[in-house]
């Protein structure tokens, strides 16, 4: 196995962080065993809600696992619910372009290199659920850690020390399978393990090494991060040598082939609502870490006397956090009486999504899925026939809809938001409830700019703006 941590894109490491990177290994082989030399192998399983794009799971097996010509991998981690969004994103464009996809989640499997995952996502999770009720801790640690801390390519190389430790769970994966990552440490385990077809897919706007996967191919989605990835830019105290041509590529946004197809009717389905008067349909995610609940029960008390009057529709995607539901009820009097629920009723949900561009429609929905894919997907289903989209800037800030950009939460989601607004299918981030208050007046009472900022999906879209996707799978398929 080819070390990835003692140099980086050419630029030396330390020997004190390669000490540190070596320690943290060992930490972890210490604390869930040493399985460097078990021979992994793998099966499938049907994801039920995938069905469309013809996605299996992969699962341990007893038995080694071939794979079929056209096969191609989309490795991930559940962290939040980003990287699974985009991994169907990605699965759906090389169902589109014609390949079979396999589902890759590093955390899913009992490997030492599954339950090092895990660990570490359970602490992120938790710091950025602390972060969002305490403003010290966001300041002087959760802000500087996800906008510099990550960014340094020291970080990068302790993560590719710990990244030797997935490399057993690959065993059954041809060399030269496209494989496609949507967070690093699937893009590092690939290498380690010495598959050829591996494409990185970055999903922030903010270049940091955390990001950074020598051997793949690392595609960004805009030209703010392809110049930042170019220079390693900010990386180091020094300069440094940057990610040469043939492992670095600007593709666009990372967008499900179902959403992009249907941009220009579903604009049209928009504009026509608007037009006749309709109630303006505002549609609310809840992140897969369920942070940010005091902002989200302030945006919502202010819609729903909105909602009373028949100005606006509101739909609200709990995920799977019906603890929210339960934060909701408690601080807003009579909620449960105010709304249409479906809760885990996803062949209800797809019905409901199916006569929404047939009906008026008028009040408030809920929506909760326990299944972790019905929980992600329900999101994609429901906006494609709403107005806008309130989010945070998370990769959420990239697909074709109007989005109403919340306060972000890491200082990485910053400028998420900078990029959609400045190409014209986002508002600015409105980071507090008088920013937001403000906003949603102004896009619910004009009409002219609520039309012009949808149309503006269409115009972005015959730039090729959202086909990043596809040109990912491309990208996978010829490889280095």
């Amino acid at each position: 196995m080819e070390d990835k941590s003692s140099i980086i894109f050419g630029n030396p490491i330390d020997k004190k962080t390669i000490k540190q990177g070596i320690k943290s290994k060992n930490k972890f082989i210490k604390k869930y065993g040493d399985d460097t030399n078990k021979e992994y192998h793998l099966n499938v399983e049907p994801i039920p809600s995938l069905e469309f794009i013809n996605t299996k799971n992969l699962v341990l097996s007893d038995k080694p696992m071939e794979f079929p010509k056209n096969a191609l991998v989309v490795g991930n981690i559940r962290m939040g619910f980003g990287h699974y969004r985009i991994s169907i994103a990605l699965a759906s464009c090389a169902k589109a372009l014609g390949y079979e996809t396999y589902w890759f989640d590093l955390a899913s499997f009992d490997a030492t290199g599954s339950k090092m995952i895990r660990y570490q996502n359970d602490l992120y999770s938790k710091a950025s659920r602390i972060s969002q009720k305490s403003k010290l801790f966001n300041k002087l640690f959760w802000e500087p850690l996800n906008s510099e801390g990550f960014r340094q390519i020291t970080y990068n190389s302790k993560d590719q020390k710990n990244a030797e430790l997935l490399a057993p769970l690959y065993h059954d994966l041809p060399k030269d399978i496209p494989f496609i990552a949507t967070h690093v440490w699937p893009s590092q385990g690939a290498v380690h393990a010495g598959l050829t077809h591996v494409v990185n897919a970055i999903p922030d706007n903010w270049p940091m090494a955390l990001h950074l996967s020598e051997g793949a191919i690392h595609v960004v989605q805009t030209p703010f991060a392809y110049l930042g990835y170019k220079m390693l830019n900010g990386m180091a105290k020094k300069p440094l040598k940057g990610i040469p041509d043939c492992d670095l590529y600007e593709v666009g946004h990372y967008v499900d082939h179902e959403l992009v197809v249907n941009i220009e009717r579903d604009v049209d389905n928009r504009i026509n609502r608007i037009n006749s008067g309709e109630p303006i349909r505002i549609l609310m995610s809840v992140g897969g870490a369920g942070a940010g609940a005091k902002y989200f029960l302030q945006i919502i008390e202010y819609l729903l006397p909105l909602v009373k009057e028949k100005k606006v529709a509101l739909f609200l995607n709990l995920g799977d956090h019906l603890d929210m539901f339960e934060y909701l009820k408690k601080h807003i009097n009579g909620f449960e009486n105010q709304v249409v629920k479906f809760f885990d009723e996803y062949a209800k949900l797809n019905e409901f999504v199916n006569g929404m561009d047939k009906n008026v429609i008028e009040g408030t929905y809920i929506f909760y899925h326990k299944d972790i894919f019905e929980a992600v997907y329900s999101t994609n289903l429901l906006m494609r026939h709403v107005e806008m989209l309130i989010t945070k800037p998370s990769e959420l800030a990239f697909y074709p809809v109007l989005k109403v950009m919340m306060r972000h939460i890491g200082g990485h989601e910053v400028y998420g938001a900078v990029h959609a607004q400045e190409i014209g299918d986002s508002t600015f981030e409105c980071p507090d409830k008088k920013s937001m208050n403000e906003m949603l007046d102004r896009l619910i009472e004009d009409k002219d700019l609520l039309i012009h900022l949808n149309r503006q999906i269409v115009k972005l879209k015959e730039q090729g703006i959202y086909n990043g996707g596809y040109e990912a799978v491309k990208l996978a398929v010829k490889g280095k």
